[in-house]
This record gives C-alpha cells, sequence and structure tokens, in this order.
C-alpha cells in the first residue's frame, strides 16, 4: 500500500519539477534571445523546447544521454573557469573561510536554506530509475549515486564558496539586494574576474542547463509511467517499451500532454513564468520528492526487521536509515510551515499546492487497493522487479 501511495507522490513529484522548468526556461531564453533582437513571448520557447523533448525522450536514452553528457560537461567548465579565476585573484578581499563558520551558517533563514540545498541535489536519486537499462546494475548504479552525490554537493560547496569571496563575506547580502534581478550576480562576477565572453558563455549555458534539467526529468517521469505500468496501477499500455527504440513511450506522450495543458492554463492566466509556474510547482516538486526520501528511510529498517536473515549490520539496516527519515521529516515540517515563503503566494494557495502531494498519495492507495482486489496474486509481486 505505501509503494502504491508513494508511486503517484513520484509521479506528480516528477511532473511538477519538469513543468515548473518550462517557466523558467522560456523566460531564460527570452532574455536571451531579446539581445538579438527578438521579441518572442516566453511561451514560445518553451513549447520548442517541449517539442524537441518529446522527440528525445519518444527516441530512446542514449540519444537522450549524449545530449545531457554535452551540455552538463561545457556548465561544469565554465563554473569551474570562474572558480579558478578567482582563487587566483584572491577574491574581493582575500579569501575567507568565514562562510564555513557556524555563526555564518546558522545565520538568517537555515529552514529556507535548507531546502533549497535539498532541491539542488533532486535528481541524484533518477540513478536507479535507469538500472533495467544498465549493463551491471548492481555495481554501476550504487557507484554512479555515490558519485553524483559526491560530485554535486564538493562542485557546490567550492563554487559556493568561491561566489562569496568573489564579492566579500561583509558585502554579498548588501550587493545582492540591491540587483534588480539577483540571478544575473554570477554573470556579474563572470565578467568582472575572467571577462565578458565568459558570462556570455554563462548566459548561453543558462538556458541550455535548464533544458537539460528538463530533459533528465522527462526521462524519469516517462519511467514513473513505465513501471507503473507494468505492476498494474496504472494502464498495461504504459508498462510497454516502443518496438523501436524501446523506449518507455506512451509514458512520455503521456507527459508532453500534461505539461502542454499546465502550461498552456498558465499562460492563459498571465501568470508570470518564474514567480509563478516555476516557483511554485518546483516547490511542491521539492516537497514530495523529500516525502519520498522520509518514506523510503524509514522503509529500509522496517524491510530488515521482516527479513533479519539478511540484515547488512546494526548501522547500515537499522541506524543510519533511522536518523535520515528522522531528519527528512524535521526538514518537511520546515517545508510546509515556510511554503508561504517558498512560494510567493497567498496562504491559501500555498498550502493548496502542498495538498497536492497527500492528494497524490490517496489516488496511489486508491489504486494499490483496486489491484490488491481485482488481482492478489499480481498485487503481491508489486516491487519485486528484478533489476
Amino acid at each position: 500500500m505505501a509503494g502504491g501511495a508513494s508511486s503517484m507522490v513520484a509521479l506528480i513529484g516528477y511532473n511538477t519539477m519538469q513543468i515548473g522548468l518550462y517557466g523558467m526556461f522560456g523566460a531564460a531564453a527570452q532574455a536571451l534571445f531579446q539581445q538579438a533582437g527578438f521579441n518572442l513571448p516566453w511561451w514560445v520557447y518553451s513549447y520548442v523546447a517541449m517539442a524537441s523533448i518529446a522527440v528525445l525522450g519518444y527516441r530512446q536514452v542514449d540519444l537522450s544521454a549524449k545530449v545531457l553528457t554535452l551540455l552538463v560537461v561545457a556548465e561544469y567548465l565554465c563554473v569551474l573557469i570562474l572558480d579558478v579565476a578567482i582563487i587566483v585573484k584572491g577574491g574581493d578581499s582575500g579569501l575567507s573561510a568565514a562562510p564555513f563558520t557556524p555563526s555564518r551558517i546558522f545565520s538568517g533563514s537555515p529552514s529556507i536554506g535548507l531546502v533549497f540545498a535539498f532541491a539542488c541535489f533532486v535528481g541524484f536519486e533518477a540513478t536507479t530509475i535507469y538500472g533495467e537499462e544498465a549493463k551491471d546494475p548492481k555495481r554501476t548504479i550504487p557507484l554512479a549515486t555515490y558519485f553524483s552525490v559526491l560530485l554535486i554537493g564538493g562542485f557546490y560547496m567550492l563554487s559556493s564558496w568561491c561566489m562569496v569571496n568573489a564579492e566579500g563575506t561583509d558585502k554579498l547580502v548588501a550587493y545582492l539586494g540591491g540587483l534588480q534581478d539577483p540571478t544575473w550576480f554570477l554573470f556579474n562576477m563572470a565578467d568582472r574576474y575572467v571577462g565578458h565572453w565568459l558570462s556570455l558563455t554563462m548566459s548561453v549555458l543558462f538556458v541550455t542547463s535548464v533544458y537539460a534539467g528538463l530533459l533528465a526529468f522527462h526521462n524519469s517521469v516517462a519511467r514513473y509511467f513505465f513501471a507503473m505500468g507494468r505492476e498494474g496501477l496504472l494502464p498495461e499500455h504504459f508498462g510497454k517499451t516502443h518496438a523501436v527504440h524501446q523506449s518507455p513511450h506512451t509514458g512520455s506522450i503521456a507527459q508532453t500532454v500534461i505539461a502542454a495543458i499546465v502550461v498552456g492554463i498558465f499562460v492563459v492566466t498571465k501568470q508570470d513564468p518564474v514567480l509563478a509556474l516555476f516557483s511554485w510547482l518546483t516547490n511542491v516538486a521539492t516537497l514530495g520528492i523529500i516525502a519520498l526520501m522520509a518514506i523510503a528511510s524509514f522503509a529500509v529498517p522496517s524491510f530488515f526487521f521482516r527479513n533479519q536473515k539478511i540484515s547488512d549490520g546494526l548501522f547500515s539496516s537499522y541506524i543510519a536509515p533511522s536518523l535520515a527519515g528522522i531528519l527528512l521529516v524535521v526538514v518537511l515540517y520546515n517545508i510546509v510551515i515556510n511554503f508561504t515563503v517558498l512560494t510567493g503566494a497567498s496562504a491559501i494557495l500555498s498550502y493548496s499546492l502542498t495538498g497536492l502531494i497527500m492528494a497524490a498519495a490517496l489516488v496511489g492507495l486508491a489504486l494499490a487497493m483496486r489491484l490488491r482486489a481485482k488481482d492478489p496474486a499480481r498485487y503481491a509481486t508489486i516491487g519485486y522487479e528484478k533489476v
């Protein structure tokens, strides 16, 4: 039952993340192309991206992976160039370790910072989704997961420290507050420490990085549709792959249709692509995905308690996952109580958005109950697909 509820939460979470990113992509692409004299509405760029992603997702994961790899490598190189330049020049007034002191870490609104930190890591768990497509999943999936966490954590820590030192630890807050658009901070630092060529390149890559995120989350959603169709929670045609491309094509089509409709609603109601579409939906997604992580953490000791013969040790099987679950619940609590701050929307709308996660869980629970009543034997095998 918990698995059925969680599956729908995952489906809603990754869908809202993917769709919300169309708002950021549209706004970023509009700003970039306006410099070249094109004055098209943001949603034109969003729908063009949507059409191309529909094609890539429908075909095969190899094509999508090649596109993602090219974009991500370019983005990493640009930020690393800026990091090195800041370190070599000593920042604004000398390199300082002050950002790592407890007084700085816990200043301001730590709970809001935690939410954004977790949002930055959303996606690392997607390695397991591709388990059935890996040649040696028992080896490559754990390695890919550990590597992605270490790479993301290390890269963000280094780059954040460099950015703080680029403006100066005592000047940063005032500087950011004076910017008309705080997202231009990174580009301004690139201009200052390297040159305009890097800021221009980064402007382009900002658009492509959002596109890469759109593509990655599209593939994740398509595979959740596939898994739920295969397990019997959704109609069976979702659980079949394309005869030629071997892709979860039905899920890919469904995700594209949902995205087109939701973006269309925001266009017709004239909502802001970033402050509304992006902010509202990506925060709902973060809430849902952290909820899934908490459920998964508590599921680990529960599983080993029922199967003590295959326990992996006291710490790995019980202590570590239980502590992780407790900490994630604390983070969830802080997200909910600060959701109006995160979305910038009214209290009624903000808490209605959080209600989407509970509604998804109830729908998933109902689907699982229906399957158990209709086909008890199939229900009993949910989650036993070999990876």
